[in-house]
């Protein structure tokens, strides 16, 4: 390998490891926004909803310039494998960016339930949410790790956060039929839970591209049945 293709292959893996390091970034911050979304709910703290609601233009912008390296990065002429590395890098920020949306969602859902006198138990959130949080901090470091059978683990662990979002979804309607002053808070923290729900799918959506990205092909069919999953998402 003479010096100026040799310069050629570092420059390309560079710009490789750039692209990771932007995508667990942007990874991070999300799920940080979304513990602290699920923080604000339980303090009903405005002005750190506020703040969380503004910063999703951070993770958007990370968005864009992910996009834009990888149209760089197919410019140069990848092969077959750094072809996988860029088409998970696309699907796996996508997913990521719509993570931050529904911590943003709960943020803004938080200050119309600060406006309800009395708060519902939101136990069942914070339950949801924490599970919700440790599916997407376990699938990126199956990321970053290239680590298929964790993110299959990822995936399947998505069953028990579909579990509690359907208990914790008749819970809430059930105190809704009981109590009519329910109905409007209940009905944000049934969009809280379906937003959580969401969050888990999409933790899912990157689990199965890291077993595309480490294996070249689409992982074995599962089989999910949520009794809930035709709500409408907010």
């Amino acid at each position: 390998m003479n010096e100026q293709h040799r310069h050629i292959v570092k420059s390309y893996d560079d710009e490789q490891r750039a692209l990771l390091d932007e995508l667990i970034r942007m990874g991070r911050m999300a799920a940080t926004q979304l513990e602290d979304a699920l923080a604000v709910v339980e303090r009903r703290d405005e002005p750190a909803a506020r703040k969380i609601v503004a910063n999703d233009e951070a993770i958007d912008a990370l968005e864009r310039q992910v996009n834009h390296d990888v149209i760089l990065l197919i410019r140069r002429g990848p092969m077959a494998g750094d072809l996988r590395i860029i088409l998970a890098a696309l699907r796996v920020a996508s997913d990521i960016e719509r993570i931050g949306d529904y911590a943003a969602n709960i943020a803004k859902r938080s200050l119309a339930l600060n406006q309800s006198h009395s708060l519902p138990d939101t136990r069942g959130i914070r339950m949801l949410g924490k599970l919700a949080v440790q599916q997407v901090r376990d699938v990126l470091d199956a990321y970053v790790s290239r680590n298929g059978e964790a993110a299959l683990r990822v995936r399947a662990n998505d069953a028990e956060l579909d579990t509690l979002y359907t208990g914790l979804f008749r819970e809430l309607l059930t105190w809704m039929m009981e109590d009519p002053r329910a109905i409007t808070p209940c009905t944000h923290l049934l969009f809280m839970a379906k937003n959580l729900e969401r969050v888990g799918d999409h933790a899912t959506n990157i689990a199965e591209n890291v077993w595309f990205l480490v294996h070249g092909e689409e992982p074995p069919d599962r089989d999910k049945r949520d009794a809930t999953h035709d709500i409408a998402e907010p």
